[in-house]
């Protein structure tokens, strides 16, 4: 391997670190698992846990290339840091985190979010930056007048690595709207937004934002304190250019050649959420769905639900534990494989079932808070295929609200998804119901388990071996993806039926949800 790139993405449960060689492919990989905590009713990570947890995802990968080739993973020839994105990451002028990370996961910014929304005239999500920027500023909390730097976790982690406070313009969009036109944050959004706080702070955005960049653009190098940061171990020698960093939607789109008009992609793990690139502007503003970019700046609809597969692991677990409870064992991906196909054998409807994923609340629904649940009525038939099936839509229900707004009220068109992240893993499964619930056709490739790490490792290769001109489309179709497609399912029309009935008894179940969060407080 003449040149090497690493990809490093800062997921929900785990940090995955791959590297690729000058075709493209995964020659190693190394994950480390972790997890958020609620603290004081927000969902955070500790910063020590960030580094311990990159550490340990690149010692993992370094010991897979040694198991492979006998070797250390080298020479590196570029470097790219991916995370989870939006949420509240702020410091002082001398680098010093003033308040606890709020992750994306938090829904404690309605106030703000609606009123930046009304004012912009343009969705602010809960979740983005801005917003939680905005609600800290309403709040009167103490370290705003502090604030010299606001980031993203991928941002953050950059920053440390090369000194560089920089952000990959789909990262930045998920902060603050961006202008596809100009590269940049919307000057015009900003300048409302500095006269809306004037008389509470003195902050100025432009001051305290990370500079944009888009695919391909030079965004720094790996210092000898990045270099310490990242392998304690001395595996890795400083001096490496890095990518622009770059939020997991964005290197999702990239991991499924999803970039261009009318493609689009569904990244499914502990959130879930599609993107769907765009040929014209929306005619109207959603709170169901966030306008976002590409990593090279095209405008983006994206349909962001914060509950995933999260839920339905922790059932996969109990059944884990029941069959150990008997002292039989099975290896978890065989565990996901036998009880995912046992929804193929459920009914269409799921037999009258109706679950709710919610372990943090869900805005498209209208939630500000979730109780994972689980409901019948006294005639259902609960199998075990009924059961997986029901779980599965439920993963699906909230994004299946925000699509039809694009779909039935706005005409996009969307000839195909390409799916990727856990909920795709096991083969034709989660694939072929999604299909049929947004009656959309859905491929998923052969690379669909490497998600994000793999994606921002390919924009680390665009970086340093694209053409002179050539566009980041134009590199993944002809040198990445050669025209491959992915296996594609079409919808299929009795489950389109089946999936139908589901979101009807989902829809008016809601009222329980909200009852549950009402009477089971925390």
């Amino acid at each position: 391997m003449n040149k090497g790139f690493i990809g490093i993405e800062l997921g929900s449960t785990r940090i995955k670190s791959v590297l690729i060689g000058e075709d493209h492919r995964p020659v190693g990989a190394g994950s480390f698992e972790w997890e958020s905590t609620l603290e004081n009713g927000i969902w955070t990570y500790g910063l020590d846990e960030v580094w311990n947890g990159i550490q340990g995802s690149f010692r993992s990968l370094a010991e897979d290339v040694r198991r492979r080739y006998g070797t250390e993973p080298g020479p590196v020839s570029g470097i790219g840091i991916s995370a989870m994105m939006h949420g509240y990451l702020v410091f002082d002028a001398a680098g010093n985190q003033l308040t606890g990370f709020r992750t994306w996961r938090n829904t404690s910014t309605e106030p703000a979010a609606e009123k930046l929304t009304r004012l912009f005239q343009f969705n602010i999500p809960q979740r983005w930056s801005i917003a939680h920027l905005y609600q800290a500023i309403l709040n009167r909390e103490s370290h705003i007048k502090d604030i010299a730097f606001m980031t993203t976790l991928a941002g953050y982690v950059h920053s440390r690595l090369t000194g560089e406070k920089v952000i990959g313009i789909g990262d930045a969009s998920g902060m603050f709207p961006v202008d596809s036109a100009t590269g940049n944050y919307d000057a015009a959004m900003a300048d409302k937004f500095d006269e809306l706080i004037a008389e509470d702070c003195g902050l100025k955005l432009k001051n305290i934002l990370p500079r944009v960049l888009t695919a391909g653009e030079k965004a720094g190098r790996l210092t000898p304190e990045g270099a310490r940061l990242l392998s304690p171990d001395g595996l890795i020698e400083p001096g490496v250019p890095l990518c622009p960093p770059e939020g997991d939607a964005g290197t999702g789109m990239v991991a499924t050649n999803s970039i261009a008009e009318r493609t689009g992609n569904i990244s499914a793990g502990t959130s879930i959420f599609s993107m769907v690139v765009l040929e014209k502007g929306l005619s109207a503003v959603y709170k169901e769905i966030d306008m976002v970019t590409t990593p090279a700046g095209r405008p983006v609809a994206m349909v962001h639900c914060n509950n995933g597969a999260a839920d339905l692991d922790a059932w996969i677990g109990l059944f884990d534990e029941v069959l150990r409870s008997f002292g039989v064992g099975a290896d978890k991906p065989a565990l996901y494989e036998t009880l995912y196909r046992q929804a193929l054998g459920g009914e269409a409807d799921c037999g009258g079932l109706v679950a709710y994923n919610y372990l943090a609340g869900e805005p498209i629904t209208g939630l500000e808070e979730g109780r994972p649940l689980f409901t019948r009525m006294p005639d259902s038939r609960l199998t075990l295929g009924n059961f997986m099936r029901c779980n599965l839509f439920s993963a699906m229900g909230a994004l299946k609200t925000g699509m039809d707004i694009l779909t039935e009220q706005e005409g996009v068109q969307v000839e195909q998804l390409l799916g990727h992240g856990g909920l795709f893993k096991v083969r034709a499964v989660a694939q072929g119901l999604m299909a049929s619930a947004l009656n959309i056709p859905v491929a998923v490739m052969e690379t669909a388990g490497e998600g994000g790490a793999w994606g921002i490792a390919l924009l680390a290769a665009y970086a340093a071996l694209r053409d002179a001109g050539e566009t980041l489309d134009e590199y993944l179709e002809k040198k990445v993806f050669g025209g491959a497609a992915g296996d594609l399912m079409q919808p299929v029309e009795s489950d389109v039926a089946g999936f139908s009935a589901f979101m009807d008894n989902y829809t008016r179940g809601l009222a329980i949800e909200k009852a549950a969060v009402a009477a089971l407080k925390q």
